[in-house]
């Protein structure tokens, strides 16, 4: 399932892992926990300027994502693999 925050509830035993852009920087990854809570994935992807220039910014964001056990990408808007910064996460 991808980026459809207004339909997990009714989704999520539908889907096998969820794919999600920019839930931090929107603070939109509340509605993600249902996919964790049934042991399914949540794979995000970030692409806000602050993580991705300020090492502390992307510490914290990459805290709060292994908390909340989602696996973290931090990546180029333009997805040219210029760089990546990988969340470990569960």
């Amino acid at each position: 399932m991808k980026n459809d925050l207004e339909q997990i509830d009714l989704l999520v035993d539908f889907f096998d892992f969820s794919i999600n852009e920019q839930c931090h920087e929107y603070d939109e990854c509340d509605a993600l926990q249902a996919f964790i809570n049934k042991e399914k994935p949540v794979l995000n992807a970030e692409y806000k300027l602050d993580y991705i220039n300020n090492e502390t910014a992307r510490n914290v964001l990459c805290e709060v994502a292994e908390n909340r056990r989602f696996s973290t990408l931090i990546l180029p808007l333009d997805l040219d693999d210029t760089f990546r910064f990988a969340c470990s996460g569960e």
